[in-house]
């Protein structure tokens, strides 16, 4: 009966929407899979996210990319990796209107591709592409997150 509450997956998503920076945004994890391989964002158009003219503010567009490849990842490799986020350009397409939605999604092939490249100590940077998308399913921006991966040094 308890063991829902246990999982690492609800307790992540329970602390993510109530993480400030993106709880005041109005960002809502709807969704990450218990492998740690996709995790679903939405967040709806209100007075804390909009802009001048009546759009969402692109820092919010982008607040709602920024930590999750690099949380999939982490979460993926495990305790012997060091994850940073390292860079990320954000391309905006049009204005985001309603409730915009993300989905990020990784493989198992990926994931093993980064520890592999890893294994050797040197930094990997994988880049990793997110779109985010209006209520009608068109693009509204397109992010590009470039993250560092380095496995870590015995001690």
């Amino acid at each position: 009966m308890f063991k829902f509450f246990r999982s690492r997956t609800v307790k992540l998503r329970l602390f993510l929407n109530s993480y400030l920076p993106l709880l005041g945004a109005g960002i809502k994890v709807d969704f990450i899979s218990e492998d740690f391989l996709a995790i679903d964002v939405r967040m709806p158009l209100h007075r804390g996210n909009k802009n001048y003219v009546g759009t969402h503010f692109g820092g919010s567009l982008y607040a709602m990319t920024d930590p999750f490849f690099m949380l999939m990842l982490m979460e993926s490799l495990g305790n012997n990796y060091i994850v940073w986020d390292k860079a990320a350009s954000i391309d905006f397409i049009a204005p985001g209107r309603g409730t915009v939605k993300a989905h990020f999604r990784l493989t198992q092939d990926e994931i093993e591709r980064v520890r592999l490249a890893a294994e050797s100590g040197k930094a990997v940077l994988p880049e990793y592409t997110v779109e985010v998308l209006g209520e009608d399913g068109l693009v509204v921006a397109r992010v590009l997150k470039t993250l560092y991966v380095r496995k870590k040094k015995p001690k």
